[in-house]
């Protein structure tokens, strides 16, 4: 637990000094702790550290540790993970935020899976940064298209995009890139401010690109456990 926390203060310290750097607000950026392959506990553990936003990639993973953790308060459940439209039902009832909409059939699903007069469902439209079509994320001609069609669900709230940057490229200019895409959804829907960007290893390139979220796994939760 000592461990956890030191790592967490770092990283929040290393956060805050990244947004001063770059004349933001470290109140206005949300980190995400990715708790991928680690045990329930670990949440448990966050959440007494006052984390109150975890993300899970897988959504089974998804699913198990938030009905396990069903007594734990104030957590927020983002799934990060590339969403399957037969899973839809499954990731909405276990998220509070998608970060992966990046074509139509998702969206569809996803709302097909809301309750008529139910929760509104926090998502973000997901943009692929590199030049392989094969990639998770819309591509940049089809973002205003889809922002359009997910802004006209009734369960549904688009909150901004999100993108994972390319392997092979400087991460600072394809942050740059996803911040111009962000203007794009804000101008189907001005509220959608969030830019889900930034991990690890590159959230100091993306908080000076205007990333609102970052998601964070190993930094802060040390080394992964192999998959179960």
């Amino acid at each position: 637990m000592s461990e956890l926390h030191t790592r967490l203060a770092e990283v929040d310290e290393n956060i805050a000094s990244a947004a001063r750097r770059f004349h933001r607000d470290p109140a206005e950026i949300t980190r995400i702790v990715v708790t991928k392959f680690h045990p329930a506990q670990l949440i448990t553990d966050l959440s007494a550290l006052g984390v109150r936003d975890v993300g899970e990639n897988r959504q089974q993973e998804l699913s198990q540790k938030r009905e396990e953790l069903a007594g734990l308060e104030g957590m927020r459940w983002h799934f990060i993970g590339q969403a399957q439209s037969n899973k839809a039902r499954q990731i909405r009832a276990a998220a509070d935020v998608v970060h992966s909409v990046d074509r139509e059939k998702i969206a569809t699903a996803l709302e097909a899976a809301g309750e008529p007069g139910g929760s509104i469902l926090d998502v973000l439209l997901q943009v692929n940064l590199t030049n392989d079509l094969g990639r998770g994320g819309a591509e940049p001609d089809d973002i205003e298209k889809l922002a359009t069609v997910i802004a006209g669900m009734s369960t549904l709230r688009l909150r901004g995009v999100m993108a994972v940057a390319p392997l092979d490229e400087d991460p600072a200019p394809a942050f740059e890139r996803l911040a111009g895409y962000s203007g794009l959804v804000r101008g189907v829907v001005a509220g959608a401010t969030w830019i889900s960007a930034g991990m690890s290893h590159d959230f100091a390139e993306a908080i000076a690109h205007g990333a609102t979220h970052l998601r964070i796994g190993s930094a802060i939760t040390g080394t992964r456990p192999a998959r179960g």
